[in-house]
């Protein structure tokens, strides 16, 4: 009885207008304070972005978000998944919302050329690691609105839960906190955002109903064969072949089998096999990876891929391959009833710059969040002059960097100011009053 009426009344709380109402008043003293701590801010992003770390190793980031927290009067615990933090900060009764960023960067080298460009290493010291993907923007607008949220405690009641989550990249951060007991130890909570920067203009919001990124799979296949000599093909079962057949004719569950008007992919990124160009070899090695939205349509490609394979070596009479699919991602879906409520905030707040878009066609593992009953709210925010961006659209105009790439270079201001000051409102819109 007590699940059901919390229900029904998180659903009246996100079907009322009055929230809104109240949130968009507060929309210039969010701004104000948001624009004076910007020097701060600042200070905080190119120091993350310099000093980079990948899941897992993110000691040194995790430190300093902790520091910073623990200096705004959170209460913060560190080392939850290995790496991650929460910080938690009570301000009365009230709803409990989570506020989620992350903090791991990637294996590559930046070629940005900025002045504050990440030269850092992993651990092992065997790759450059970057913020291709901007989690450092994440970071940045992840303090500057907790720091707001703390000078405006007079405007609101309730709990806030702040996670800094390990390892996004490798999809298996999230699912380290909840296994080392997130939502036991600190208590489930009653709606949790995050955001993601994007190529957009800055200044900008997207944001969708429903999936808003994709199901992932892991694709890797051992096709065996015969080895011997390239003189010699009919002595050998070439697995090259048969490798070869596979990544052709996989593409056509994608163009033949599955529903043209759902998302769907099959993407092959490696192909390992052989030492040298005269010897046919044993064996293939195939890795991918496999995107979706809907659950049906992820079901599809999963069998067409093991058909295909096993169709592929049959086809050579080789022995059938050593199929691996293993579950990534799973789609982040947005709770309508919240992205509703927000969306009224957002057109008020920043008018026709707020809009509905597209969903990524990326993974992100927020969804672990989500998937355990949390109503959530993923959203985008621009990070690129609008100038720029005409320019790359433009016939023959130089394309902008996506993320993830080595060039991926955010403009900081204002883009970190719209992250802080969307992610604020759209807190104080469902926190108590």
């Amino acid at each position: 009885m007590k699940t059901s009426i919390a229900a029904a009344l998180a659903i009246a709380f996100l079907a009322s207008p009055v929230h809104a109402q109240s949130a968009i008043k507060l929309k210039p003293q969010v701004g104000s304070r948001i624009d004076a701590m910007y020097p701060w801010t600042e200070a905080l992003y190119k120091d993350l972005h310099a000093n980079p770390e990948i899941g897992f190793e993110e000691v040194r980031t995790a430190a300093k978000l902790a520091a910073e927290m623990r200096a705004l009067g959170f209460e913060v615990t560190e080392k939850i998944g290995k790496t991650g933090i929460v910080a938690i900060l009570k301000n009365g009764a009230g709803p409990t919302v989570m506020v989620r960023t992350e903090l791991d960067g990637l294996p590559m080298e930046e070629k940005t050329g900025l002045p504050y460009a990440s030269r850092a290493r992993n651990a092992k010291g065997d790759s450059f690691v970057t913020h291709s993907c901007g989690h450092d923007v994440h970071m940045a607008s992840w303090l500057a609105t907790a720091r707001t949220l703390v000078e405006m405690k007079a405007q609101w009641k309730g709990t806030l839960m702040f996670v800094g989550q390990p390892a996004e990249e490798s999809v298996s951060g999230a699912k380290a906190m909840l296994a080392d007991g997130l939502f036991k130890r600190f208590g489930k909570p009653d709606y949790a955002f995050a955001l993601h920067s994007w190529p957009l203009a800055h200044g900008t919001i997207g944001y969708n109903t429903g999936a808003v990124s994709s199901n992932s799979e892991v694709l890797e296949i051992v096709f065996k064969g015969r080895g011997g000599h390239g003189s010699a093909p009919d002595k050998t079962i070439d697995p090259v072949l048969i490798a070869a057949r596979f990544v052709m004719e996989v593409q056509s569950v994608i163009s033949r089998e599955k529903d043209p008007k759902e998302f769907g992919v099959v993407s092959i990124g490696a192909i390992q096999g052989g030492t040298v160009g005269n010897i046919i070899p044993d064996s293939v090695l195939i890795r991918g990876t496999i995107r979706s939205y809907s659950p049906s349509v992820r079901a599809k490609i999963l069998e067409g891929v093991r058909r295909v394979a096993n169709a592929s070596a049959a086809l050579s009479g080789a022995p059938a391959p050593d199929i691996s699919l293993t579950e990534g991602g799973a789609a982040v879906v947005n709770s309508e009833a919240l992205v509703l409520k927000t969306e009224t905030l957002f057109k008020e707040a920043f008018g026709s710059n707020a809009a509905r878009m597209a969903p990524m066609t990326a993974s992100e593992d927020f969804s672990q969040f989500v998937n355990e009953g949390v109503p959530s709210m993923f959203f985008f925010t621009g990070i690129y002059d609008p100038k720029v961006l005409a320019d790359a659209e433009r016939a023959g105009g130089k394309p902008v960097a996506f993320n993830p790439s080595p060039f991926y270079a955010p403009v900081p201001e204002p883009s970190i100011k719209t992250a802080a000051q969307a992610m604020t409102l759209a807190v104080l819109n469902v926190l108590g009053r």
